[in-house]
């Protein structure tokens, strides 16, 4: 039985909280199926498109990287195998969570040791600028950007 119920990619993209230049990104590098067209060559999405839009979209939420998001959605489409390799993928990205955080927490003592330390006044004396400026002042080297590997 064909499916009557089709949405066009800016429904798509509503219905899932997308933009419609992600839903062509993800066409584009494979995350989603290329679309049945219209015979105006309109782009139309199923429920099964709309399912799947939504698993990577979450999927970003949580942080997953896209080739993660990739292996994922293949274990998905081969219901029957079993979920150790979910599971690691997960695993995976709990550790790179963890990793951003206990950055995250030297990052924020960093700061919060900088303006403690401030001194007032003039900004020739200030002591933000001064451990911004050379980064031997910092108590702790381990502060990167979280979307910096060290």
């Amino acid at each position: 039985m064909a499916e009557t119920n089709r949405f066009t990619i800016g429904a798509l993209a509503r219905q899932t909280g997308c933009k419609v230049q992600t839903v062509r990104y993800y066409e584009q590098i494979g995350l989603l199926p290329e679309p049945q067209r219209s015979a105006g060559n309109q782009r139309l999405y199923g429920k099964a498109d709309v399912d799947r839009l939504a698993f990577v979209r979450h999927a970003r939420e949580l942080g997953f990287p896209l080739d993660s998001i990739r292996d994922l959605l293949s274990l998905s489409d081969r219901p029957d195998q079993p979920c150790e390799a979910a599971d690691g993928i997960a695993q995976t990205q709990l550790q790179a969570v963890d990793g951003r955080i206990s950055r995250l927490l030297a990052l924020k003592a960093e700061l919060e040791r900088m303006i403690e330390q401030c001194r007032g006044g003039k900004i020739a004396d200030c002591r933000v600028i001064e451990v911004l400026s050379d980064h031997r002042l910092c108590r702790t080297k381990d502060h990167h950007s979280p979307d910096t590997v060290p």
